[in-house]
């Protein structure tokens, strides 16, 4: 599914994001990525979105070798990744179901298929009643959720997640990762950075972490590395 192959990124300013490495996700699992700020984690991310481009190694996702797409190619790449942020990113002057069926209109989809599937996902995540409402009519899980529809609902087989409740209060927050598990459930690779300790030790995924550019851990013990001093 993502399969990262001896990857490295170091930006213009000397920085390294990322040294040297490999990395595999199969299709279906859950991962979690945690990482203090300026660990590498966000970097991890940004190469398997091709927001970035690696100075050396190779990236393969669903067998396409991303590091070799072109320009023009990206769009049809990005239609197998979902993505929701921490901060939402919803358009503010549309609607939940505005918000969502755009995503629909991007990759050319009729008409008749918006209408018949957007109802359908915002019943999925809890919003049939919010379909009518404008992102700051919303609360923070709500706009979560919105995000999280707009990011699944063209079938995407991969959804990446960065810091999908950083802007939650607690109970919100596991209500988001509920329903990021039920996606799961249904076949979608899920892959959440965070650094939520509570969280990830609670949901028992495979967990990788990074620190300093490098993969210090990757286990499926399900455990936060509290040897790292994250705040």
């Amino acid at each position: 599914m993502i399969h990262l192959t001896n990857v490295s990124k170091t930006y213009l300013n000397g920085t390294t994001g990322l040294y040297p490495t490999s990395l595999y996700i199969n299709k279906g699992e859950f991962v979690f990525v945690t990482g203090s700020s300026g660990s590498g984690k966000s970097t991890l991310l940004k190469l398997i979105l091709k927001e970035i481009e690696p100075n050396q190694g190779r990236i393969m996702i669903n067998n396409r070798e991303i590091t070799k797409l072109k320009h023009n190619q990206l769009p049809y790449f990005r239609r197998d990744i979902g993505v929701v942020f921490q901060d939402f990113r919803l358009l503010s002057n549309k609607t939940v179901y505005e918000n969502v069926s755009f995503a629909m209109q991007i990759v050319q989809a009729s008409r008749k298929e918006i209408k018949n599937k957007v109802p359908i996902i915002l019943a999925q995540v809890g919003l049939a009643k919010k379909i009518r409402s404008y992102p700051h009519e919303l609360s923070g899980g709500e706009q979560q959720r919105t995000a999280i529809a707009r990011a699944i609902i063209n079938n995407s087989p991969i959804l990446v997640a960065d810091e999908p409740t950083g802007n939650l209060d607690p109970n919100t927050a596991w209500e988001i990762m509920s329903l990021l598990q039920d996606i799961n459930l249904k076949g979608v690779t899920v892959i959440v950075a965070t650094h939520e300790r509570e969280i990830v030790n609670a949901l028992k995924k495979r967990v990788i972490d990074i620190k300093s550019g490098r993969i210090v851990k990757d286990t499926y013990d399900g455990r936060y590395n509290d040897e790292m001093a994250y705040y």
